[in-house]
């Protein structure tokens, strides 16, 4: 894989962040969110490849876990590792900081995701009920953890 960079996100990233999230979600985050994210002093951050923003990830780090919240990346780019690299990086920042587990939700219906969160050495460890917005009612989530013993 050639030319990648991943930064920290910024303000003026979110219209680049948005139009990623809304190709990329059904039930998108709105640009809100991702403000407060950024002001909350959150793990934000963006991917870019040739000099175009294709994807973003979010996540928390306090009390000795971190949590992903978001890992997106443009549907067009997808298949060609760049969600790994963007869920390492997290992994990355997380024992940075010193956390010892990692959690994320994730849709039963995203088996792509799933699949990767599984290679990367997560394992479910609950489930949230009703937990995702869908276009018929509501979505449970798998609850996803990976211990960090580096």
């Amino acid at each position: 894989m050639s030319r990648h960079e991943i930064r920290p996100m910024e303000r003026n990233d979110l219209p680049a962040v948005m139009k990623n999230e809304r190709r990329g979600y059904t039930h998108p985050w709105t640009e809100g969110i991702f403000r407060d994210c950024i002001e909350s002093g959150y793990e934000c951050w963006v991917l870019t490849f040739g000099g175009r923003t294709i994807g973003h990830a979010v996540s928390t780090i306090a009390a000795g876990e971190s949590h992903i919240l978001n890992v997106c990346v443009h549907p067009e780019c997808q298949g060609n590792g760049f969600g790994r690299i963007l869920v390492e990086h997290l992994l990355s920042r997380a024992r940075h900081h010193e956390a010892g587990k990692v959690f994320l939700e994730v849709r039963p219906s995203n088996e792509v995701a799933y699949r990767l969160y599984e290679k990367l050495g997560f394992n479910e460890v609950g489930v949230r009920l009703n937990y995702y917005p869908a276009f018929v009612g509501r979505e449970d989530a798998l609850v996803l953890a990976k211990e960090l013993l580096d």
